[in-house]
Parts: C-alpha cells; sequence; structure tokens
C-alpha cells in the first residue's frame, strides 16, 4: 500500500495564476485565474483539450516560465525560476546523443560539480529504479521510446526532488508501451532509497482521461483556452491499483464525468 500523505502545508499553492503571450497580432490568453494547490506526496493530474495551456502552466510550475498575473509558492516561498527541488520531464526525451544512459542521467549532478564518488551510487541506484540494468552504455540511438523514457524520469529525480513534474510523457508511446510506463511511474512515485520508503509529489499533465484516473489521486480538468479549472476531482479509488480497477463501475462514472467536462 502506498503510505499515507502528510496532512501539512501544500507543497506548490497557485493563486490567481494567468499566463498572456504578446506578439505583433494582440494577445493571446493561454491561462485565466487558476487558484489550486498541491500537496505533498499528492499524484495530481492535468487534463483539458489541447491548447488550453496545460504545458504552460507545467513550465511556470517548474519556474521556466514567469506567470502574467499571480502567484506560485514552493514550500511556501515564492517559486521565481527553476528549483533544484522540482524536476521536470518534457514530451519527448531530449537525451544527449553522445552520452550513454549513464552518462544523461548523471549530467545535473555535473553541472552542479558533484563529486564523482558521489555520482556513480546515486546514478546506479535510479538505473536500478527504473530498471535499466545492463543499458548503462547505451547510447539513446539505440533505446527504445520507452527506455528512453526512464532515462529521462530518472535524470530529472536523479538529485532527489520533492516536486517531478511530467508533460505527456508517454505520449509518443504505442498504447501497450505507455500502460506499462504508467505502472513503472506509480512504482517510481514511492521508492526505497536509503533505507526509507519516499514518495514523491507528482504533477502531470495528460490527454488520457483513463491513464489520469488510474494513476492519479486527484485530476484537474482546464476548461478550452484560456484554460480556467473546470472540475477538481478526487480519485479515491483504492491503492495499490491493478488493471482491473479500469473495469469497476466506479471507474467508469470517473470516465464519464471527466469527459462531459471536458465537452
Amino acid at each position: 500500500m502506498h503510505p499515507p500523505r502528510a496532512k501539512s502545508e501544500p507543497i506548490l499553492d497557485i493563486q490567481n495564476l494567468s499566463a498572456v503571450f504578446s506578439d505583433g497580432n494582440g494577445d493571446l490568453r493561454a491561462l485565466d485565474d487558476l487558484t489550486f494547490s498541491v500537496q505533498k506526496q499528492e499524484f495530481l493530474c492535468v487534463i483539458g483539450p489541447s491548447g488550453c495551456g496545460k504545458s504552460t502552466l507545467l513550465r511556470i510550475l517548474a519556474g521556466l516560465l514567469p506567470p502574467t498575473q499571480g502567484n506560485v509558492s514552493f514550500r511556501n516561498e515564492p517559486l521565481v525560476g527553476p528549483r533544484r527541488g522540482v524536476g521536470f520531464v518534457f514530451q519527448n526525451a531530449n537525451l544527449m546523443p553522445w552520452r550513454s544512459v549513464f552518462e544523461n542521467i548523471a549530467l545535473p549532478l555535473e553541472v552542479i560539480d558533484t563529486p564523482r564518488s558521489q555520482i556513480q551510487p546515486r546514478v546506479q541506484e535510479l538505473v536500478e529504479l527504473v530498471g535499466l540494468q545492463g543499458f548503462e552504455s547505451w547510447l539513446p540511438r539505440d533505446l527504445s521510446g520507452g527506455m528512453a523514457q526512464r532515462v529521462a524520469i530518472a535524470r530529472a529525480l536523479v538529485h532527489d526532488p520533492d516536486v517531478l513534474l511530467l508533460d505527456e510523457p508517454f505520449g509518443a508511446l504505442d498504447a501497450l508501451t505507455r500502460e506499462q510506463m504508467g505502472y513503472e511511474l506509480l512504482r517510481v512515485a514511492v521508492h526505497a532509497s536509503g533505507g526509507r520508503t519516499r514518495r514523491k509529489t507528482i504533477v502531470m499533465v495528460t490527454h488520457a482521461i483513463t491513464e489520469a484516473i488510474f494513476l492519479a489521486d486527484r485530476v484537474l480538468v482546464l476548461s478550452p483556452r484560456p484554460g480556467r479549472i473546470r472540475m477538481d476531482v478526487p480519485i479515491e479509488l483504492p491503492r495499490p491499483r491493478e488493471e482491473r480497477v479500469r473495469y469497476t463501475p466506479e471507474f467508469g462514472e470517473l470516465a464519464h464525468r471527466l469527459r462531459e467536462a471536458i465537452g
């Protein structure tokens, strides 16, 4: 069973957030007045129609893009740029083609001049966590899509962030691989490290309603652009979740509600 989430201050707090992009043709409002929070150890999925600002929201939460209006707090402090406590996995793995699996995962630690004696065991721990033992020396060109995304997830986890943000990480995978990666992500979200069981806070953007229901503790539905919060739905299906939960009446009812909300 997953350990219970701590009842405490939210790890991410978003207040009256809007994002507007300007060009020579005027302003484009991507997000409009979003207010919500993310609790420690929560798995939140964000869904909505294409172009509703989901990826923009994730980049703001990563500190990669400043909001036009509103505030984002991380651990009760204003988020004004990238933080080591926040990891990001993009839609594409974006691996460096000339670096091996091991070297790609190690890169964030090398950037901050981590001693090699500390890099080796940490990277090997992540290699094992994502199931890539024996592939440490492989180059990205030799990896399947699912394996490449495992490397990207390991790279985002290597500096042990408190929050992991994922932007449609399985969108380019076939249906069976995507389903397998969902199980892998649940396993990675709760893992043993240093003798302790640790659960990450995860915010994931996805277009797949059933994927969101299966993975998440809560699903946030955004409206068509400009993205506004149309529905905030707790997913109270028991954990650990097995394949058969997808065929229960409760799962079907949740899927129906979310499809109606997207419109």
